[in-house]
């Protein structure tokens, strides 16, 4: 999507975008790649760690809990939010937008186990 902002290296056409604030590509490619891919690869680091960062604690909503585990619930709902946007902007459901909506559900199930929010309370 960065590469090829108007969709030809995955046979999208950008009549895709119509109902979308976008009119290439390339931002929503820059939105994926950031949040949803390198977000939550820095992000299993910060799991496996367990780094303190005054900066993350900031908008930890849950105080009693590791930055990095609330920031798993963050990016599951993320992910929720956004196969929910693309499904109204481009007006379609294809078999992906169900497999990452049970991927995200998953995620936020078992960070919500009672076993793992125990290796993340402070």
């Amino acid at each position: 999507m960065i590469i090829s902002p108007k969709g030809e290296l995955l046979t999208m056409p950008l009549s895709m975008l119509e109902k979308s604030p976008f009119n290439s590509f390339f931002v929503p490619g820059i939105i994926l790649f950031s949040v949803l891919g390198i977000a939550p690869l820095m992000l299993i680091i910060a799991l496996l760690k367990k780094p303190e960062s005054k900066l993350a604690e900031q908008i930890n909503i849950f105080k009693d809990m590791h930055w990095a585990w609330s920031y798993s619930i963050y990016i599951g709902f993320i992910l929720i939010i956004w196969i929910q946007l693309q499904m109204v902007f481009i007006n379609d459901v294809v078999w992906l937008h169900t497999a990452y909506m049970f991927l995200a559900i998953i995620i936020i199930f078992v960070a919500l186990l009672p076993q793992i929010r125990n290796l993340y309370k402070k």
